[in-house]
């Protein structure tokens, strides 16, 4: 029989790796920004690859998540997003769920 731990469903454990990819081969800086980091450019940067691909890992919370990319200060949408809607200021950003 298996025991499970008291804390092995809990809601700080329910966290996904997700990927984020942005095609903008002229952008010199980008970054992802959301409601899962504030909205801050600074805290995820992407790297640009030698594809000339901007990637990151992020590892994200169990829910919805808005969010959009920030290519030298102009918000660009995912296009392999799940969604878009809006975000606190009225902007068409991208929707990701994870579960």
């Amino acid at each position: 029989m298996r025991i499970s731990r008291p804390d092995a469903y809990s809601a700080h454990r329910n966290t996904r790796q997700q990927n984020f990819v942005c095609n903008v081969p002229q952008a010199r800086k980008v970054s992802v920004v959301g409601d899962f980091n504030k909205w801050d450019p600074n805290v995820h940067p992407l790297e640009k690859g030698a594809d000339e691909v901007w990637s990151t890992r992020l590892e994200l919370n169990h829910g919805h998540h808005r969010y959009a990319f920030l290519a030298d200060g102009h918000l660009v949408l995912d296009p392999m997003a799940m969604g878009v809607t809006r975000d606190d200021k009225g902007q068409r950003v991208s929707l990701i769920a994870i579960s």
